[in-house]
């Protein structure tokens, strides 16, 4: 069942994908709708479950929230250390491709534990597993908008972005298959969920939401970004 309801995560993360493609004329307003998805998810959504999932303190501090912080960080420093190779090697454009696959990577990943998440959830029984389902689907559509947008908005070729896009649409399904063979251990699942909620708010930040408002500082740009957020909250409203 898992894997079933993980095939219109699929669907859903394609048709984010495509979204973010047919609009590419309006960008200040896709960058910051996709700021605005961004900072719903990681406020919203993860970190919430990550300190709920995590559990124990480090030196009175939640060990998600240590990790947020922690991920936050390393985002900064990965980018900060490909720009300073860039730039040995004379190129100043300031867009380093190698961080949009990096973030894409990212939300990858962060797929392919929605699809274990999935699973679990069908593990312990149907009305869990449809909560979490309706979950996972309706912000997959988010997670396919982001990865697109993300690999693009670094320089990559729209090839690269597509691949990145499948491949972001079949994690899911894979997560959900694995689960048959295992189950993540939730403390694990909670310390992964606070250290990429602290990457994501970084590029969001940092990158996303700055980009955006730099050529366009538009009050529809920002709208966008608080329609981002509204849909988050809607989401987690309707799966609770």
């Amino acid at each position: 069942m898992a894997v079933f309801v993980a095939l219109g995560a699929f669907l859903m993360t394609l048709a984010g994908g495509w979204v973010a493609q047919r609009v590419t004329d309006r960008r200040h307003l896709v960058l910051g709708l996709a700021g605005g998805l961004m900072l719903g998810v990681v406020g919203l959504d993860l970190l919430p479950e990550a300190v709920e999932a995590a559990g124990g303190e480090v030196f009175g501090v939640p060990a998600a929230l240590l990790l947020f912080v922690g991920g936050f960080l390393v985002a900064h420093l990965v980018e900060r250390l490909l720009a300073g190779r860039q730039a040995a090697h004379g190129a100043g454009d300031g867009r380093v491709p190698q961080v949009g696959l990096t973030a894409a990577a990212a939300m990858v990943g962060h797929s392919l534990m929605d699809g274990i998440a999935l699973g679990a959830a069908f593990q312990i029984g149907g009305g869990m597993g449809a909560a979490v389902a309706l979950a996972v689907i309706t912000h997959d559509f988010a997670d396919g908008f982001n990865t697109y947008t993300l690999t693009r908005l670094y320089g990559n070729a729209r090839r690269k972005a597509m691949l990145m896009l499948f491949a972001d649409a079949l994690a899911p399904i894979v997560g959900a298959a694995t689960t048959l063979l295992f189950t993540l251990p939730e403390e694990l699942l909670g310390c992964y969920l606070g250290f990429f909620g602290g990457a994501l708010l970084y590029l969001a930040a940092a990158e996303i939401l700055p980009e955006a408002h730099h050529t366009h500082p538009a009050r529809s740009t920002l709208l966008c970004t608080v329609a981002g957020v509204g849909f988050i909250w809607l989401v987690v409203g309707v799966a609770e």
